[in-house]
């Protein structure tokens, strides 16, 4: 009896704790529930750092809910935590591979990477599984422009705009490729007064960009100019020029390259380094496409480490070399490998690399003063570069470039190449062979034909370097004179441009 007892007694407790167990369980479901849609609240609001401390708690609690994977996997790529990022995002996919989101999602993170075939591949089979996905057409036709095949571009970036009609980065892109039919639909979707209805300062940013290219192709230049000055006015007012800023950093590391001890010795174990610098739309992306065709060529593109390596280098106090620091970003595995380096911005730091990156060499890109103000201002870049919505500040950033240059130039003169981005289109044959006997290459005809170049160009430069090298942009700013009429009172102030008044 005993037994039997304590047999009953261990059952009755066994079934009430199973009791307790299931509404425990129940609670948690409960909340899990509750808080899950706290976060997704909270992420629709904007407030990403509060959504983040929760799709992290619930990740930990073993949540197995695809939208906290996928979002957490967004957040942490917005910080730079790559391969968290791809971890989460992947995970996300596992547990609904019918999620269109979570493939879109990890598209950007690879975007943010350069690795556009996998971004391709992402995007669509997000759109195979959301056909209407308006945001995924475009970013493929934008990583398609960026890759040189402007008719999928042109033709995933129309598909963008027939889904969503009010998508006004698509109306930009779409201004920029160059097409034989003016009157497609999309045209008269632009240009209409519905359109400028219900949008946000950045959204007008991209129509009136989107204008002005539209009326510059058709020659329409008074038109052009009024829509860029609606647009670069307005991008002045959600960010201001940082003119001061950037004239005063140059200043500064004049003064830190002349206290540098100089390094700049030829070390054959040590990768030659070509920094390409200038202003943006100096030519560039053109002269990074001719070095680029040598197969021994490494392009970096526009990728800032030499600044980081700079800071790295200051903020540990000289414990390492800079170029060490320097040559461990340049993440290469072959000292016979040649990188090129297109952070244009270098040129501020032209004298510290000439004095501290062994078998450094500078390439100096450059071209009529008038031509590269109006390309900067006709270009709306989509982060940075805020002094050139400012006609005034972008001539005394012109100035201030070419100032230093020509400083550093005479203290440099074996490590710096002049190139002039219009003798260059002019002139291909006789100035790229001068380029390359100064690099020390053999000659190759492939050199002068650098649209064949299929590597991929982030820049604005992204589709004209896909046509033959023509001199179409020289003299362009002859057609905007009254707009350019604050720059040219600056520059025409030296002796060498006075003859670019009217």
């Amino acid at each position: 009896m005993k037994k039997l007892s304590l047999s009953i007694m261990k059952g009755f407790g066994e079934k009430n704790q199973s009791k307790k167990e299931k509404i425990s369980k129940n609670k948690q479901k409960v909340n899990t529930v509750q808080l899950v849609k706290k976060a997704l609240e909270l992420q629709a609001q904007g407030r990403k750092l509060e959504a983040a401390k929760y799709y992290e708690y619930l990740i930990k609690q073993g949540i197995k809910d695809y939208r906290v994977y996928s979002n957490y996997g967004i957040f942490l790529n917005e910080i730079g935590k790559y391969k968290e990022s791809e971890s989460k995002l992947k995970k996300a996919i596992s547990l609904n591979p019918e999620y269109a989101n979570a493939y879109y999602n990890l598209a950007v993170l690879f975007i943010g990477r350069g690795n556009l075939e996998k971004a391709e591949f992402e995007l669509k089979k997000a759109i195979e599984l959301k056909s209407d996905f308006a945001i995924a057409h475009y970013n493929l036709g934008f990583i398609l422009k960026d890759q040189g095949r402007l008719k999928e571009a042109e033709s995933y970036t129309q598909k963008a705009l027939e889904v969503d009609p009010q998508l006004t980065d698509a109306y930009l892109s779409l201004s920029t490729i160059q097409t034989n039919n003016a009157t497609q639909k999309w045209h008269n979707q632009l240009f209409s007064e519905n359109i400028l209805k219900n949008k946000n300062n950045r959204e007008l940013v991209n129509i009136f960009f989107a204008r002005s290219n539209i009326f510059h192709r058709k020659g329409q230049y008074e038109e052009s100019a009024e829509n860029l000055i609606n647009a670069n006015n307005m991008k002045l007012r959600m960010n201001k020029s940082e003119v001061d800023l950037l004239i005063d950093k140059t200043k500064k590391l004049k003064m830190s390259s002349d206290n540098y001890e100089s390094n700049n010795q030829k070390f054959d174990n040590y990768p030659i380094s070509i920094f390409i610098v200038g202003l943006p739309r100096c030519g560039s992306t053109l002269v990074e496409s001719i070095i680029s065709l040598n197969t021994e060529v490494k392009d970096l593109g526009e990728i800032n480490i030499f600044e980081e390596s700079y800071r790295e280098y200051k903020q540990f106090e000289k414990q390492k070399s800079l170029s060490e620091i320097y040559l461990k970003k340049l993440e290469i595995k072959d000292s016979k490998t040649i990188t090129t380096n297109k952070w244009l911005f270098n040129y501020q730091y032209a004298g510290i690399i000439a004095r501290a990156i062994p078998n450094a060499k500078i390439i100096h890109c450059f071209r009529n003063p008038l031509d590269n103000i109006l390309s900067t201002y006709r270009a709306h870049f989509a982060k940075g570069n805020n002094f050139s919505s400012s006609l005034v500040d972008s001539a005394k950033v012109y100035s201030d470039q070419e100032e230093i240059m020509r400083t550093y130039k005479k203290e440099f003169k074996n490590h710096i190449y002049s190139l002039n981005y219009d003798k260059l289109v002019t002139h291909p044959s006789e100035e790229i062979k001068s380029l390359i006997r100064w690099l020390g290459w053999n000659w190759s005809d492939l050199y002068l034909s650098p649209h064949l170049n299929k590597r991929k160009v982030s820049t604005r430069s992204n589709v004209q370097v896909r046509s033959p090298i023509n001199a179409k942009s020289l003299g362009g700013w002859k057609n905007y004179k009254e707009l350019l009429r604050p720059a040219m009172e600056i520059i025409t102030k030296k002796d060498k441009y006075k003859a670019l008044k009217y």
